[in-house]
């Protein structure tokens, strides 16, 4: 299984998320230092959910370090994260409009 699959897969298991995005920022990465060149080693995740309300930014990306534990061990190099609550997603589409 390719790996932004798998990271689809868990997270959207442990979270139920109500947005999920996964980019494969990987070829923004090749030929520098500690890429491996595989194609799947650099991500961004954006994650919106319930689970993370009354939670801090440090608790939400330790909540999704944890789920990709095995991935981050090994094939993901870096892992960039957006996670949000619901409320909070509402407010910045609202203040971006």
């Amino acid at each position: 299984m390719r790996v932004e699959d798998e990271i689809r897969r868990k997270l959207s298991q442990a979270f139920a998320p109500e947005a999920l995005e996964v980019v494969n920022d990987s070829h923004r990465h090749a030929g520098h230092a500690g890429s491996p060149g595989t194609g799947e080693s650099h991500f961004t995740v954006k994650v919106v959910s319930g689970a993370f309300e009354g939670k801090s930014r440090i608790e939400r990306h330790r909540m999704v370090n944890q789920v990709l534990a095995e991935e981050l061990a090994g094939r993901i190099h870096a892992l960039a994260v957006s996670a949000l609550t619901p409320e909070e997603r509402a407010r910045a589409s609202s203040s971006a409009a």
